[in-house]
């Protein structure tokens, strides 16, 4: 890929930067920059982007640092920095966006089930608001329903997957015949192909609950910061979108 482009370089450097320190202030980082259910009350509308640049674990990073170098280098080599950062930027928000509307389903479920069974709502936000719930809850509503809700409201969002997955559709859509190897696949494989099969996959683990890839995966995320970049990717190339206008 040759020497680092501008927009990457810095981009890996403040998520480098914002890694370490959240290993040296951890809980306090975590509250303040992940993103959080709104209904929360660690939740902050600055997450919608700092959760971008917070990682739970040096293999989170890692690979999500090089999948940004590998991918988006000749993306803002062929877009120029500007227009590359409004796509990345762009496809986090969405991913971010997709990740909380599939929460609230999973979120209002849940609470109108609890209700629905003699529950007072109050009384149910009283209980989780102190990070807590109520084992009887398991006996009325069904386990399932009960996990997601607990889940979508006490479980924050972090990384820059999200945009990765937007620039990973970018690339396939630029350089589809691009061959890949991966480590856990030795052999080449066109990226118009290994693409979608790992959107794919992202989707069959969310709505199945399914976790192909490993527990803790924001799945939606994923998903949604690939629609983001699909529809830019689209409406770009069918307005035959004026570069120039990014310097």
């Amino acid at each position: 890929m040759g020497r680092l482009t501008n927009a990457i370089k810095h981009l890996l450097i403040i998520n480098v930067l914002l890694f370490v320190a959240t290993m040296l202030y951890g809980e306090q980082m975590y509250e303040w920059f992940s993103l959080w259910f709104p209904k929360n009350g660690n939740f902050g509308i600055w997450q919608m982007v700092s959760h971008m640049f917070m990682h739970g674990g040096l293999a989170h990073i890692g690979f999500n640092m090089y999948a940004l170098w590998a991918f988006g280098t000749p993306l803002e080599r062929m877009w120029g920095r500007n227009k590359f950062l409004f796509f990345y930027f762009s496809a986090g928000l969405g991913a971010a966006l997709i990740h909380t509307g599939v929460n609230y389903y999973h979120f209002n479920e849940g609470i109108n089930a609890l209700v629905s069974s003699g529950i007072p709502k109050n009384e149910i936000m009283e209980i989780i608001s102190g990070g807590q719930y109520s084992p009887s809850w398991y006996d009325i509503v069904p386990k399932g329903t009960i996990d997601s809700f607990l889940s979508a409201y006490n479980t924050p969002a972090v990384g820059a997957s999200g945009a990765i997955y937007g620039i990973l559709v970018a690339f396939g859509m630029s350089y589809p015949n691009s061959e890949l190897f991966l480590i856990f696949l030795p052999i080449p494989i066109k990226a118009k192909i290994f693409i979608p099969v790992l959107i794919a996959l992202d989707l069959f683990s969310g709505v199945t609950g399914y976790g192909i890839f490993g527990q803790g995966i924001a799945h939606f995320a994923h998903v949604g910061g690939a629609i983001a970049g699909f529809i830019m990717m689209w409406y770009w190339k069918k307005n035959q979108f004026n570069d120039k206008r990014w310097d």
